[in-house]
């Protein structure tokens, strides 16, 4: 017997999605574009819709992740190719990569426990050596209905092979496939986001994954963002001191 992949969980990821994507779209500057393109909303609500604890398959993500913004920046800057057509070809190489890598990654503590140190040095070496560059603002013209069946496509297709992705579902770029095409003017400045995300969105995981069985999937979430924040903030404190520096510069 076939389930529709559209419960309440997943109402409320199309909605979450659904808000981020929107006020991205309609926030002019750059920096506010990308510190809003890092808020882990649809992480939070896709583990809670596909309710699986938060394992390596999560943290490796956000390599996947990385490579997707950056992945988009370098086709369409670089290579001049269509944005619509460099999300597209980004969106479905996170796919077949991630659909890959779980074949391979074990679910073990230590696979976590692993993940989380690499990936994490990875983010910061990447924030330390990645430039502050000024570029352009945009405000979208396009009306919310026009973006909204887009991230609904993208959601119930995510949902539809979730079980084939694990928890690499939860990072898939769902607001990035609208925030990119809204950001096409500071593709840079959204990409050095990312390892700003990697190194505030893993120990939100850590805490996921050492408090989940005790205190069950929403409460360990919902603390996670108690640490998210905490670390959040004062990096991008010193992101937009960074940035208002370079301007005045």
């Amino acid at each position: 017997m076939l389930h529709s992949p559209i419960g309440l969980r997943e109402v409320l990821l199309i909605a979450g999605v659904s808000l981020q994507a929107t006020v991205l779209a309609y926030v002019y500057d750059p920096t506010w574009k990308a510190i809003l393109y890092g808020l882990p909303i649809p992480f939070t609500l896709s583990t809670l819709a596909i309710q699986r604890p938060v394992d390596a398959t999560n943290v490796l993500g956000l390599i996947l992740l990385l490579l997707f913004t950056h992945g988009i920046r370098l086709l369409h800057n670089a290579l001049k190719i269509n944005i619509i057509l460099s999300i597209a070809i980004c969106a479905v190489g996170y796919c077949v990569l991630g659909y890959g890598l779980v074949q391979i990654v074990p679910s073990s503590a230590l696979a976590f426990r692993i993940s989380c140190v690499l990936v994490f040095i990875l983010g910061a070496v990447m924030h330390v050596i990645l430039p502050t560059k000024t570029e352009p603002g945009h405000r979208s013209l396009l009306p919310v209905w026009l973006k909204l069946p887009v991230i609904v496509i993208v959601v119930v297709m995510l949902m539809l092979i979730k079980n084939s992705l694990h928890g690499f579902t939860t990072v898939f770029p769902m607001v990035g496939v609208i925030g990119a095409y809204e950001s096409r003017h500071s593709l840079w400045t959204l990409g050095r986001q990312i390892p700003v995300l990697i190194m505030t969105l893993i120990p939100l995981m850590v805490a996921s994954h050492l408090l989940c069985a005790r205190l069950g999937l929403a409460a360990s979430l919902g603390i996670g963002w108690i640490v998210f924040l905490a670390i959040l903030i004062p990096l991008t404190r010193l992101s937009l001191t960074s940035t208002s520096m370079t301007t005045d510069a």
